[in-house]
């Protein structure tokens, strides 16, 4: 019996009478079987004359291996057999396939970026991470059995939780199978390629100049400070901030080395006059460390400053409020005198408290909230500023080591004086609209 093979038609067969099999036959690849048997076992064949004999290679049982997936699987056997390969040897060529995780696992350590450099430790996390909260449809099937359809629903299921995390899955995906594709482990099509991914939304958010005297006042009594305003003056990425080291660092020329950065070059960065009294004062009350910011962690450096980050957003945002009200005649000034202490000592009780009264006077969050801000986004507030005074795109790019295909070569020429004085005057008008005049050394 032959029919075009379908997930209903395929279910809906009759099992056959104890002690026999049914065959049927698709009319799509017309060399592929589904076996029925008494017990209601539906198994999925490629049935090809070989020789004097008919071959039987077993592809898989449905429905846990699809139409789709098992159509795949024949065509590839059949060019296998039109190849001269014998039934063995076609079984042991799908037997020995990779599956999708050690596919994956292969890729991170012997892919190389295009600079000759290996996957960092961070990006190989990244991934593994997406393979485990996202990809576990295809985690275990052999590459040929992940289909266009499993990449699709991976997209749509995550795309609910994170848009910007189903894409990247798809993106892994697709990266995955461009290396087996490259190493000759697999000679299929890529599952992953053309899947719309999401719109992409462009973030723009950066310190503003009514919320840096706020930010800056904050930032000012965290414990990590320092790191905040390395962050800040210099405009490097917080995982380059994190792991600074002395050995990086001249002061006296003021320049920070960074032999390796996140698009896979090294960096120089120009350190502001503030950036080094900065950096003096540290090294002044340094222990044994080689980081500039020490952690207990076995990195040795600071990991996870998210905790600081949030109670400095917290402080900058009700102290807005408190000041808003306070113009507004809401607050006294011994209110005002036990707010400005409840947010030193208790931040968290202070914002429940003191929004729930900006709620009741129908203060709108977006006359004080700063909780939107990301430790990212002192990064992208030194190029606005820069931009404010008057930069070049050019000189922004290098910077900030901004990479495009276009503008590398112009980069690469740069000096670092014009950074240095763009960088400078984007320090000077940051603290100038934060009112802090100067950084006095501890």
């Amino acid at each position: 019996m032959k029919f075009k093979f379908t997930k209903t038609a395929l279910l809906a067969l009759s099992p056959p009478e104890a002690g026999s099999r049914t065959t049927v036959y698709d009319t799509e690849v017309p060399k592929l079987a589904l076996r029925l048997t008494f017990a209601g076992t539906r198994t999925f064949y490629v049935v090809k004359r070989s020789g004097a004999s008919m071959a039987w290679v077993k592809l898989g049982t449905f429905p846990g291996m699809t139409v789709e997936q098992a159509r795949a699987e024949a065509q590839k056997i059949l060019g296998e057999f039109a190849a001269g390969a014998n039934p063995a040897a076609v079984r042991r060529a799908i037997r020995e396939e990779p599956t999708f995780a050690a596919m994956l696992e292969d890729m991170l350590k012997n892919k190389k970026k295009r600079n000759g450099a290996p996957i960092t430790d961070r990006t190989k996390h990244d991934y593994l991470d997406v393979l485990r909260l996202h990809m576990t449809l295809i985690r275990s099937k052999k590459l040929s059995h992940v289909t266009r359809a499993d990449v699709k629903a991976i997209h749509v299921k995550t795309s609910k939780k994170s848009e910007r995390q189903a894409d990247k899955a798809v993106a892994i995906i697709s990266s995955v199978f461009n290396f087996a594709v490259d190493h000759e482990h697999f000679t299929g099509t890529n599952p992953a390629m053309r899947i719309q991914k999401n719109p992409a939304v462009s973030r723009d958010r950066f310190a503003q100049p009514g919320e840096l005297p706020y930010l800056l006042a904050a930032i000012s009594e965290s414990s990590l400070s320092g790191f905040f305003l390395m962050s800040l003056l210099t405009g490097a990425r917080r995982s380059n901030v994190q792991a600074m080291a002395w050995r990086e660092i001249d002061l006296d020329a003021g320049v920070w080395r960074i032999d390796m950065t996140k698009n896979g070059t090294p960096q120089s960065v120009t350190l502001s006059p503030e950036a080094v009294t900065i950096l003096r004062s540290i090294k002044e009350t340094r222990g044994s460390s080689p980081f500039v910011f020490p952690g207990t962690g076995k990195t040795g450096h600071i990991v996870e400053p998210k905790k600081a980050w949030a109670t400095i957003l917290r402080r900058a945002s009700i102290r807005r409020l408190l000041d808003h009200m306070e113009a507004d005649g809401k607050l006294t000034i011994e209110e005002r005198t036990h707010a400005d202490r409840l947010v030193l000592e208790a931040p968290a009780a202070a914002e429940k408290h003191y929004i729930s009264i900006a709620e009741t006077l129908g203060v709108e969050p977006v006359t004080y909230d700063m909780t939107g801000l990301r430790i990212h986004d002192l990064r992208r507030t030194l190029g606005s500023w820069q931009a404010k005074t008057g930069a070049s795109l050019i000189v922004i790019g290098k910077s900030l080591n901004h990479k495009s295909l276009q503008s590398t070569a112009i980069y690469a020429r740069l000096d670092l004086d014009p950074v240095r004085e763009s960088v400078n005057a984007a320090t000077q008008a940051m603290l100038k609209a934060g009112n802090v005049l100067e950084f006095k050394r501890a």
